[in-house]
């Protein structure tokens, strides 16, 4: 996949508009129904220390995602179930972490490795798909060796390419096919995170032409931070 320029201005505005994207498509796999404005509310206005809810949890997540690097153990990943609103077993996850790392050292091609450790994780927890795709996310990081993850893969799990049939039931984790509509579904997810980071760099670019004319006292801090 095309490796993007050396941190461009804009990287940060592009990783949390992501997070903030695929947050929003996770809440209908969780059957809920907040839009990008209730789940930003839920995170940016809940007081420091305070319960933002369950969605505003389910946000954090994928926000964590977008912000660390792609390693894993034990100890973090319980902590991102409980944001999203499940417990694990730690010795489950003790597992799931070894396969990643022998996935990892064995080289498996990412997409195949992400599709395998979403299944890996349904097989063992059928109420836990939407862990499944947040690891998934991780997994393909670590294979293409990014310095970051990005959220890319939950957006497609209702498009036309996890459909078996047109109208057809959705495919899962770990049922036929699955392996082969991933690839697709990283294609057209890539596809979109480019078209965004595109739409963000043309803004970047206005907005960093007329911060040299902007007076008020910590309007650079501001742009750098937008």
């Amino acid at each position: 996949m095309t490796r993007l320029p050396a941190q461009p201005a804009w990287v940060g505005a592009w990783r949390q508009r992501l997070a903030l994207k695929y947050a929003t498509a996770s809440m209908r796999l969780a059957g809920r129904a907040e839009d990008e404005a209730a789940l930003r509310d839920a995170r940016q206005l809940c007081p420091t220390g305070a319960d933002p809810g369950l969605a505003g949890a389910i946000f954090g997540a994928w926000r964590q995602l977008a912000l660390q690097p792609p390693g894993v153990s034990a100890d973090p990943l319980a902590k991102v179930t409980e944001m999203l609103g499940f417990a694990w077993d730690d010795e489950a996850l003790a597992d799931l972490c070894a396969a990643i790392d022998y996935q990892v050292r064995a080289g498996w091609p990412a997409p195949f490795a992400a599709a395998a450790i979403a299944a890996r994780v349904v097989a063992m927890r059928p109420d836990a798909e939407l862990f499944a795709w947040w690891l998934a996310d991780l997994v393909l990081a670590q294979n293409l060796r990014w310095p970051r993850p990005l959220p890319l893969l939950i957006a497609q799990a209702f498009a036309p390419a996890f459909r078996a049939d047109a109208g057809g039931k959705r495919i899962r984790p770990g049922e036929k096919s699955f392996e082969r509509v991933v690839c697709v579904a990283l294609v057209a997810a890539a596809a979109d995170a480019c078209r965004l980071a595109s739409d963000l760099s043309r803004r970047a670019e206005k907005l960093l032409a007329v911060a040299p004319k902007l007076r008020a006292k910590g309007a650079g801090d501001v742009i750098s931070c937008s």
